[in-house]
């Protein structure tokens, strides 16, 4: 039997994780945050490759922190995880990233705090769906039993 850190992401692996999702996340999502939001187009990629950095920061720390937790009290690795622990899972990142988020964009863009709360809630709801998709994605890319 393989030992609890085998069932845990290596640092390496994390880095490609948060890497190939926030690069995914901010070619998917400019455009259309453009589009709605009606910002600059230089602003709009800053602003969100800003939000990107702090959201990969928060990517690193929360998926690591939710697997050890789901290891500790389930002892299954997060490439088992299963569909509605999934959708908590997204949801959770998303929540704690708008928290984050809100008052920059708003300090960034200028725009009223209902907009800013509209514009961020579509945002999470993107990359949401986005997380969801893109975790089960790379699970099957790069599956925990598969790294030494």
């Amino acid at each position: 039997m393989s030992s609890s850190s085998s069932k845990l992401r290596s640092v390496p692996d994390r880095i490609r994780q948060v890497a190939m999702f926030e690069t995914g996340g901010l070619l998917l999502i400019t455009p259309p945050f453009i589009w709605l939001s009606g910002v600059a187009v230089v602003d709009s990629f800053l602003l969100l490759a800003m939000v990107a950095l702090i959201a990969a920061v928060w990517n690193a720390a929360y998926n690591t922190g939710f697997d050890w937790l789901e290891h500790r009290l389930t002892g299954r690795a997060a490439d088992q995880r299963p569909l509605k622990l999934r959708i908590l899972h997204a949801t959770g990142f998303e929540t704690g990233l708008l928290l984050v988020s809100l008052p920059i964009i708003a300090a960034w863009t200028g725009m009223g705090w209902w907009e800013v709360l509209i514009a961020d809630i579509g945002l999470a709801v993107a990359y949401t769906v986005y997380a969801f998709f893109f975790n089960i994605a790379y699970d099957k890319w790069f599956p925990i039993t598969a790294q030494s």
